[in-house]
This record gives structure tokens, sequence and C-alpha cells, in this order.
């Protein structure tokens, strides 16, 4: 798997929810990037990160609780939050 530098790197930007299995908010965010991905298609890469599992990167970008979104574009990050957001705020961001 390429580097998480080169998957947030790319021209499409990348929404990256990082999240934990012991999460109760995390379980609400599944269906609301299928509701994105549903709504943008190729125009938004997702990637689901496990701070649990990557505690390196996840500390490299201080996630300190969990959800938090990230809104990279071509590598750099335009948008932050930690909390459950709903499908309609993440696709206006991702175009905006």
């Amino acid at each position: 798997m390429a580097s998480f530098k080169d998957a947030i790197s790319g021209d499409v930007p990348v929404l990256v929810d990082f999240h934990a299995e012991w999460c109760g908010p995390c379980k609400m965010m599944p269906p609301i990037l299928d509701q994105v991905k549903d709504e943008l298609g190729n125009q938004v890469k997702i990637i689901k990160i496990d701070v649990d599992k990557n505690k390196a990167l996840a500390d490299a970008y201080a996630v300190r609780g969990v959800p938090t979104l990230m809104v990279f574009k071509k590598g750099k990050l335009a948008w932050r939050e930690s909390g459950v957001r709903q499908a309609n705020e993440l696709v206006g961001i991702i175009r905006g």
C-alpha cells in the first residue's frame, strides 16, 4: 500500500476518517461516508485510519479524539474537525 503521504498527494481531494473500534460515534460514520462517496464518486478518495493500529500517524496529526475527519487537497490539510459530521456538510467542504 502507498504511504499516507502518497495517498493524500493526488489531484483528487482525500477525506480521512481517524477512528477507533471502541468509539461509539465512530460507528455512525460509515453510512455517512458512503453517502459522500455515492454523491461525489471519483471526485473524492476516502481513507479510514484506525488510531489504535496507526498510532504514529495519529500522533503525527495530533489526533486526540475520534472520530477526527480531515480533508486534504493536493497533499495539504484543507479542513479538520472532530466529531460526527453530516454528509452534506462534508460534500460542501470537499467541493469548496
